[in-house]
């Protein structure tokens, strides 16, 4: 391994929440509540369960009280969930979550046609979220999405990343995520754009959410790595999708990249074995198989055997 790449990396895996919202047909609460418990039981220690956002929107979130309610919580684990607005903030603090997250667009026509504000609009909305976390002792993630590129402007330049990075430390959040919400990025403009986040935050506190919809995360998370950003977003199974990239794969599944840090000799404390059992079980609840190509190696060896 070479020494300049960090020694351990930190997983969030979304799969709970970001990797099943865009279902169409709704997934049982109780398939939620024992996907946590799998990835928890498989050694993942920060996992984003779900969101607080209108039933309206999206619908496959409803039942976000009663999967928080439903988790059997293990000491060292964090449990995340998103809240876009001081309702959804509201909502959520009665469920304890150790963790918010807000988001953000890098893209102003991003963030225009898709809650009808601009950038700097939506940041103001976010600061009283931020402001009343912070209060109660609660982390604050923020998620800067499209900050790789748009599926309405096109390419997002680093300046436009580090303009969201600033406006997000100003309001006090604590951790600032980097998002390749349609996957189009390559490893030097996502090193670009990473280089801007650590200007301002502490690389402990700064993480990497990629889509595969080109076949780049990996090589894009190598790339981080390169300038010691050790923490990531990934979804088990390679759950979820983009609904504005046509042939997105969704989110970078947490098998491949365990796969390729243990490769590497980066501990991360997840057991590969157990985090593919819970791929194949979500799988099994939403009728298709994992997107991941670790998922389905270890599946084919093992129905071999």
């Amino acid at each position: 391994m070479s020494a300049a790449l960090p020694r351990h990396v930190t997983l969030v895996d979304v799969g709970p929440r970001d990797g099943l919202q865009n279902e169409a047909a709704p997934v049982p609460t109780e398939a939620k509540i024992e996907l946590v418990h799998r990835l928890q039981q498989a050694g993942c220690r920060e996992i984003e369960v779900t969101s607080y956002v209108s039933p309206k929107w999206v619908p496959q979130m409803a039942d976000n009280h009663a999967v928080m309610s439903g988790l059997q919580r293990r000491d060292g684990v964090r449990y995340s969930v998103l809240t876009p607005n001081l309702k959804g903030f509201e909502a959520a603090l009665a469920d304890r979550p150790d963790e918010i997250v807000v988001f953000g667009a890098a893209s102003q026509a991003f963030s225009r046609r898709n809650i009808n504000c601009s950038i700097e609009e939506s940041i103001e909305r976010f600061a009283p979220v931020v402001a009343a976390a912070r209060g109660q002792g609660i982390k604050v993630r923020s998620a800067i999405s499209c900050a790789l590129g748009c599926p309405y402007q096109g390419e997002v330049t680093a300046d436009e990343v580090e303009h969201v990075v600033r406006l997000m430390k100003s309001i006090g959040v604590q951790h600032c995520g980097v998002a390749d919400t349609i996957g189009v990025g390559t490893p030097r403009r996502v090193q670009a754009a990473m280089e801007r986040a650590l200007r301002h935050f502490p690389a402990e506190d700064v993480s990497g959410h990629f889509h595969d919809t080109y076949g780049q995360a990996l090589a894009n998370i190598y790339a981080c790595l390169e300038l010691g950003v050790h923490v990531f977003d990934a979804s088990v199974g390679g759950l979820g999708g983009c609904p504005y990239a046509k042939g997105a794969t969704g989110n970078v599944a947490t098998e491949d990249v365990v796969f390729m840090l243990n490769g590497l000799g980066i501990a991360t404390g997840i057991d590969l074995d157990g985090l593919v059992d819970a791929a194949a079980y979500i799988s099994g609840v939403i009728g298709r198989p994992p997107v991941s190509r670790v998922a389905r190696a270890v599946l084919a060896k093992r129905a071999a055997a």
